[in-house]
Order: structure tokens, then C-alpha cells, then sequence
């Protein structure tokens, strides 16, 4: 018999009872819910159901808090509703609850695995796309709908269909000024936006473990733009090293019982993989996205492609559609693109890494356009003012917000781009209206994005002479 990958040595670690079609009922670990998950207590409510494993369930308000003014910036009491149903549920429920303005409330899959909450080898889910960040740690984790949630508060267990798992490879050494987030962006516009349809995606070579904890987790929260149901980096010292000590982690006897776990948690030297992509990190250069879908990535030294060179009659009409909603031309260069704001944070890049990158290239400068930094969570931000890096966005002209989702989606009602403002932002999407009806998205790494709010516009912050 073959070897077996990691996910598959998870999967069947986890499997409760195999079903029809090819459906295996799998016991969860992990379960956390955010702000937005009230449709699934309702069904929870409605079927006369309880949640089975509140000590396996963590919460945290998220999409609808407010960036600044505490309970007065709430947009509308709709949201704040939504926020206070949450309270009331772990409440009434008995989990844990890191609520609006405590010490660890924050984006979900940011408190995840700062609090030691997300393990390697288990499984976690979340009713949110972007959970495959969690994958960082050696978990399989992914994104769940509402009835699926309500459905793992009342069972601790989830139907899926086993997917394939897919391998890219990165080796080699990143360049200057290249980060996690370039990575993802490079892989995406080389497999494109569906590329790792049907398939968890295990990130694998040298440049992979060269990467950080905080950039493999940008790394994976990104595997989902590329079609995928997961992405995971198999476990190391590095990994081990990051969650000892976390408050939610094993401790004592528990540790070196998991460690011994975690230390197999690797895929087997001859397991079969049902596709292989293999990139040199020397190729992979400051990247930002010039369209409406996340494949339509380019090194910032490009150009914006002319639609008609595409021979795909049907990606040629759908680049043609981008360029006419983002407001480009063909051939325009990508580093004279203006922007109206930029935006630092999200479940991608608010960590405290992130952050630092950004301020070392705002340190000693002004930014020209206005620009947010939210971190994402209230321990980043903790950090973040001790390290004194409050006062670098400050005075570079930038303001300093609370953790949450903020203006990667929009929801909070405050933090949106106005109807055809522009933004470099360092979050995960750039769809048609992401950000606010009519608003146009570049993604962009925290470097670049602060480059470009010197700036002004879409800039290769190497020119700018700032290690990242």
C-alpha cells in the first residue's frame, strides 16, 4: 500500500461512521463561531437541540464590530444585536466567549492560534471561508455554512466527501522584499482562481518552512481564492515552538502526549499526491492584483494585460469586464495605478508580523492618501503598542484602529470604500464590490500596501529600500 498524505492521516484519524456516496461523518476538535453564525443557533433552537461540546466551541465578535468608539461606532443596532446574540449564546451555552473589547477578542482566525487553540493534526471548522488559515498549524481546517455549524453544536460532528489533496512546492530562496503574501498571489495567477477545486492543497519545500508561523498563516487563509476546501503546512519545531506555553494548548504530561502525536504529522515519503505544482521562490517578485478575482495577480513591475491577447474567448469577455469595473486600460503600468485609500488588516495580514513590516516602511514618512491599521486582535494591538508601533502609523498620518474585520468585507457598515474610491489593501479578495458598492480592490502585501500610501499609488516598496 502506498504512503498516506497528511490530510489523509487526519481524515481517517477522524472518521465516526463512512456513509453513502462517498460521505464520512467526522468528529470536529475545534468548533468557533464569530458574529455572523446567529442563523445557525436559530436552527439549534428550532430543532429543540443543545451545543454537545461547549468546551470544544470559542467565540469571538468579528465581521460587525466596530474599528473605533467602542459600543458608540456601531453603524446600527442591527449589529450590535448581532454582536450581543453571541454574548447571550455562550452564555446560555456554557463556551467560551472572548467578547467585544477584552483582552482577546479579535479577528477569529487570528485568535485561533495565538490563543493555542488550533492544534496540529485535528480538525477545525468555522462558519467562515477563510478557516483554512488554521491549516498553518498542521490542522485540517475549513470553512462551514450555517446549517453545517448548527449542525456541529448539536453533534460535535460534520458530513464531508473526502477531497484530494494537491502538493505545490516552493523552493529556493525568496527575494527582497518578497513575503507570504506575494507567495499566495504568485501560486493563485499560476493555478488560477479554480485550481485547487475538489483538493485540500499542502504547501511543501523550502521556501515553505523558511516562512514564519505568521506567514505560513497568510499562506494558507489565501488556499480558499484558489479554489480549494483547505491548505495546510505540515508541522515542525517551528510549529511546536509556536503554541508551547499557549493559554488553550496541552500542558504538562498532555504535551508530551501531543508532541509525540504531532511529530507524525507529516504526509509519508512515498504517499501519492492526486496533482503536483512545483514553483522556484527566486521567481516570485512583490505581487498585486489588477482585476476582480484573485488570479488576476501580477509582479508589480508589469503592465495591465490586454484582454484580447487571451485566447479563451470567455476569459478574454470576463478580463474585459474587470478592466472596465476596476477602471484600467490595457498596458497601463501597474506602479502608476492611484489609490484613494489603503488598508492594513484582516484574517490574512493584522498580525503582529504584518504590522511590523508596514511600519518599518512607514517609519520617518507621511502617508498621502488615508490609510487604516487594524489589528487583528486586541493582543496584536497590545503588542504592537509596546513594541511603539502605534505611534509609527500615527505619525506617519495613518490612524490606529480596534481588532476586527474592518474593511476586508465591509460589514461593520462604517469601515467601507465610497462608490469607485480605490484601495491597496492587504486582505484576501478583490470581487466586484468587496469593499463597498463599486469599490476597487488591489491586494497587496502589508509592505506594499504602506508603500503605496507614501506614494499614493501602486508601488514596489524595494524601491523604497525597506527589508520586509
Amino acid at each position: 500500500m502506498p504512503g498516506q498524505t497528511l490530510m489523509e492521516k487526519i481524515w481517517q484519524r477522524h472518521v465516526v461512521v463512512s456513509g453513502d456516496n462517498g460521505h464520512d461523518l467526522l468528529f470536529v476538535d475545534r468548533h468557533m463561531v464569530h458574529d455572523g453564525c446567529s442563523q445557525a443557533f436559530e436552527r439549534l433552537e428550532l430543532d429543540n437541540r443543545t451545543v454537545r461540546c461547549p468546551e470544544l466551541t470559542f467565540a469571538t465578535p468579528d465581521h460587525y464590530v466596530p474599528s473605533k468608539g467602542g459600543v458608540a461606532g456601531f453603524a446600527n443596532e442591527t449589529r450590535h444585536n448581532m454582536v450581543l446574540r453571541l454574548e447571550a449564546e455562550a452564555k446560555r451555552w456554557g463556551f467560551k466567549h472572548f467578547g467585544f473589547q477584552t483582552a482577546h477578542q479579535g479577528i477569529v482566525h487570528v485568535i485561533g492560534p495565538e490563543l493555542g487553540i488550533t492544534l496540529p493534526g485535528t480538525i477545525l471548522v468555522c462558519g467562515d471561508s477563510h478557516t483554512s488559515t488554521h491549516g498553518a498549524l498542521g490542522a485540517l481546517a475549513f470553512g462551514v455554512g450555517a446549517s453545517e455549524i448548527a449542525h456541529v453544536l448539536a453533534t460535535q460532528t460534520i458530513w464531508q466527501v473526502k477531497p484530494k489533496v494537491m502538493r505545490i512546492t516552493i523552493d529556493g530562496e525568496l527575494g527582497f522584499g518578497v513575503t507570504a503574501k506575494d507567495v499566495i498571489l504568485h501560486i493563485i495567477m499560476t493555478i488560477g482562481a479554480g485550481g485547487g477545486t475538489g483538493s485540500v492543497i499542502e504547501y511543501a519545500g523550502s521556501a515553505i518552512r523558511n516562512l514564519s508561523i505568521e506567514g505560513r498563516l497568510t499562506l494558507c487563509n489565501m488556499s480558499i481564492e484558489a479554489g480549494a476546501r483547505a491548505g495546510y503546512v505540515a508541522p515542525d519545531e517551528k510549529t511546536f515552538e509556536y503554541i508551547k506555553g499557549r493559554q488553550f494548548a496541552p500542558a504538562g504530561d498532555r504535551w508530551d502526549e501531543a508532541l509525540a502525536y504531532w511529530r507524525e504529522c507529516h504526509s509519508d515519503p512515498d504517499a501519492v499526491f492526486d496533482a503536483e505544482v512545483t514553483i522556484n521562490g527566486g521567481d516570485i517578485a512583490p505581487m498585486v492584483t489588477w482585476g476582480t478575482s484573485v488570479e488576476d495577480a501580477l509582479p508589480i513591475t508589469g503592465v495591465v494585460p490586454d484582454p484580447d491577447a487571451d485566447p479563451d474567448l470567455s476569459q478574454r469577455a470576463r478580463k474585459w469586464r474587470a478592466l472596465e469595473y476596476m477602471g484600467l486600460e490595457p498596458r497601463m503600468q501597474l506602479s502608476k495605478i492611484s489609490v484613494d485609500r489603503v488598508f492594513i488588516g484582516s484574517c490574512t495580514n493584522s498580525r503582529i508580523e504584518d504590522l511590523r513590516a508596514a511600519a518599518e516602511v512607514l517609519k520617518g514618512r507621511r502617508v498621502s492618501v488615508p490609510t487604516l491599521a487594524v489589528p487583528g486582535s486586541a493582543s496584536v494591538k497590545a503588542e504592537a503598542e509596546t513594541e511603539g508601533l502605534d505611534r509609527i502609523f500615527i505619525d506617519a498620518g495613518a490612524e490606529w484602529r480596534d481588532p476586527g474585520c474592518s474593511m476586508c468585507v465591509g460589514m461593520n457598515g462604517v469601515d467601507v470604500l465610497s462608490p469607485g474610491e480605490r484601495s491597496a489593501s492587504t486582505s484576501n479578495r478583490n470581487f466586484a464590490g468587496r469593499q463597498g458598492p463599486s469599490a476597487r480592490t488591489h491586494l497587496v502585501s502589508p509592505a506594499m500596501a504602506a508603500a503605496a500610501a507614501v506614494e499614493g499609488h501602486l508601488a514596489d516598496v524595494r524601491q523604497l529600500g525597506q527589508e520586509v
